[in-house]
């Protein structure tokens, strides 16, 4: 389904991502983990369009969208749940929600995925009318998915959902990304928390100072011994 091939990304003299090229296959969760500062985020950004790479390609569904302006990305089927949540804060819970499907024109179909979503997250529902800058950091990354699935993504690209959050919280909004991966929407799920991320996804990447320095399957980089010393602390 998404394909990046040898990208290079550079904030101006700073060269993020090193020729890196990573596959997400249709129904896949598949990770990128690694150390902050390691090109994580640089790679979602750009795979969403809110960089430019240098050179490389980003192919989805079979066509380089390495040009293709953010929101026509969107369109196509790419939802980016940035890290930090970036709720609209003096916004409703529902306007945050609708917001999600300004490039959509299917009045019915936008109604189903708000049931949908309310259904998943029954804490939004009871804050519908609530400012979102009111919310508490688990409902706001509630929001911000939920905002996400109002796009009717094909793939859904997650930067840090479990940052700031309690173990408790933590647990409920992987069990949420798993029950997303099961209705059909692939995930490219970018996470610190490798214990969780390596737990839930088929395969992952570890990314290293704008390298992928590991590939294979979730379970064979979790026995892997410089993946248990430097990101799973054993």
């Amino acid at each position: 389904m998404l394909e990046i091939k040898d990208l290079n990304v550079y904030y101006g003299a700073i060269h993020a991502l090193k020729g890196i090229s990573v596959r997400v296959d249709e129904g896949e969760i598949v990770t990128l983990i690694g150390a902050n500062g390691a090109g994580k985020s640089t790679c979602l950004k750009t795979i969403s369009g809110l960089l430019r790479a240098k050179s490389g390609d980003i192919v989805f569904a079979g066509k380089s969208i390495k040009d293709t302006p953010a929101h026509q990305i969107v369109e196509q089927g790419v939802s980016h749940v940035p890290e930090g949540r970036r709720v609209f804060s003096s916004m409703s819970v529902f306007e945050n929600l609708e917001l999600g499907a300004y490039s959509r024109n299917d009045r019915r179909g936008i109604e189903e995925d708000m049931k949908r979503v309310f259904n998943r997250f029954p804490r939004l529902l009871e804050r519908k009318k609530q400012l979102a800058g009111t919310l508490s950091g688990g409902e706001q990354q509630m929001l911000s998915i939920g905002r996400g699935l109002m796009t009717k993504p094909k793939i859904m690209l997650l930067d840090e959902p479990s940052m700031g959050l309690s173990p408790l919280l933590v647990r409920e909004i992987f069990d949420i990304i798993k029950e997303i991966n099961r209705a059909g929407t692939t995930v490219l799920l970018v996470e610190q928390n490798a214990h969780m991320a390596l737990s839930i996804a088929q395969r992952a990447y570890v990314l290293e100072t704008g390298r992928i320095t590991l590939e294979g399957p979730a379970a064979d980089l979790r026995q892997d011994p410089h993946v248990k010393k430097a990101y799973l602390g054993e």
